[in-house]
């Protein structure tokens, strides 16, 4: 097997020819990392003050920077683009695994969180759109009916696209959407910024418990890294790390803006999910249902994006030396929705599944697999060297994170919420 990546002649990965421009790659890839994770910064940041906040957040984006680099290089080393067949070349049929068990389990998390966006905003819209101060009991103003109709009518056409790149159109959209949110947020309070930030320097509320986890969910791409790369027009390390690199810093600056705004307009009483602490002041204002709106395109149009990955692992489990088949590609993106519907209406808090899903699969994603992959697979380089060391420390540092937490999670669970800085 080859052990240049970037040399004159790149590997051949696959008999698959990437047809996928730069920006359309930047566009699914920056639309992996940000969907219902933006809305859950403020709360986050109403937890920990914004000096701790912007040292968290920064932290997390150039560690998942490095990870990206490790996934890349393992991938280089062996010329595999799947994040399955890195598990199974590292640890055998195990890791292969482990690695489709962790995707499939972040990435319905991140689906239900999506999910979970629309089957609470829509019914405030379309009561805003006629007018109505309370819901009557309408069907259509029943969540669990409109994320039904959402998945069937929008999300899974869009889900049975048969690569990734086609939804760089949809995916740029959505940015722009989020984009608007961003300006909208700001809008909305930009007078009393400097002194509302002093206030909060003096005014920080360390409550852990879901802050480290929303940081560190908020920036996993990585299931769609190798999706992205595979599809990639002349596909190099050096490129898709540069299509990261954009996606990633893109990104920060949004989610630190946004965290920043939601935050300093309501302090400490900011929600888990930023759009229901707007809706307070006034749930009828143009501005705030606009906003509505388009947070509600943008993580509708997301939800097909991290499906993809879940298919492919599912597929490199279950069918690994079938060649592509309709049937096959449609039942699984069927099953995947309905497992997140299901999820959507059981579960109580948006609050549980960040929290959840950010500390047990966000560190396998971010530190753990990438780490240990490039331990195993770089051969070429001695373990005591200063990559592979780093490698170790970093998937160190995964487990701690994980344990911290977890740790942090039950014991807001056992004491209840009564110590929440971030006021429900």
């Amino acid at each position: 097997l080859p052990h240049k990546s970037d040399g004159g002649k790149p590997t051949q990965f696959t008999d698959f020819e990437g047809k996928t421009s730069f920006g359309m790659s930047v566009f699914n890839l920056s639309n992996a990392i940000m969907g219902s994770g933006i809305l859950g910064l403020s709360y986050a940041m109403a937890n920990t003050g914004i000096i701790l906040f912007l040292v968290l957040l920064t932290s997390i984006a150039v560690l998942s920077l490095y990870s990206v680099h490790l996934l890349l290089r393992s991938a280089g080393v062996v010329g595999i683009r799947a994040y399955e067949q890195l598990g199974k070349r590292a640890f055998g049929h195990p890791g292969k695994i482990l690695a489709a068990v962790v995707i499939t389990m972040h990435n319905i998390g991140a689906m239900s969180s999506y999910l979970f966006i629309v089957k609470y905003e829509l019914p405030l819209v379309i009561q805003a759109f006629l007018g109505l101060q309370h819901s009557s009991g309408e069907w259509f103003l029943n969540g669990n009916y409109l994320i039904i109709i959402v998945s069937v009518f929008i999300i899974l056409p869009l889900a049975l696209m048969r690569q990734l790149g086609y939804l760089g159109y949809t995916s740029g959209f959505s940015l722009t959407c989020m984009v608007f949110f961003l300006i909208s947020v700001s809008s909305l309070n930009a007078v009393d910024c400097v002194w509302a930030f002093l206030i909060s320097v003096t005014l920080v509320v360390f409550q852990t418990a879901y802050t480290v986890p929303i940081l560190a969910f908020a920036f996993v791409c990585h299931p769609e890294v190798l999706p992205i790369y595979t599809e990639l027009r002349n596909p190099t390390k050096r490129r898709m790390q540069a299509i990261a690199n954009v996606s990633i810093l893109g990104m920060f600056v949004m989610y630190l803006l946004t965290a920043i705004f939601g935050y300093l307009t309501f302090y400490l009483n900011t929600e888990a999910e930023l759009l229901h602490t707007y809706s307070k002041v006034d749930p009828l204002d143009t501005l705030i249902l606009c906003v509505r709106l388009a947070v509600l395109v943008a993580v509708t149009l997301t939800v097909p994006v991290v499906l993809f990955p879940i298919r492919r692992a599912l597929l490199q489990l279950l069918f690994p030396d079938k060649p592509f088949h309709w049937l096959r590609h449609i039942s699984i993106a069927l099953c995947l929705l309905f497992i997140a519907n299901l999820l959507v209406i059981f579960v109580p808090n948006i609050r549980d599944i960040f929290g959840i899903i950010g500390a047990t699969s966000a560190p396998s994603l971010i530190f753990i697999l990438p780490g240990l992959f490039y331990i195993r697979i770089v051969s070429t380089e001695p373990m005591k060297s200063r990559p592979k060391i780093q490698a170790a420390c970093f998937t160190a540092l995964g487990f701690i994170f994980m344990s911290m937490s977890l740790t942090f999670i039950t014991l807001d669970w056992v004491y209840g919420e009564n110590r929440s800085g971030g006021g429900h």
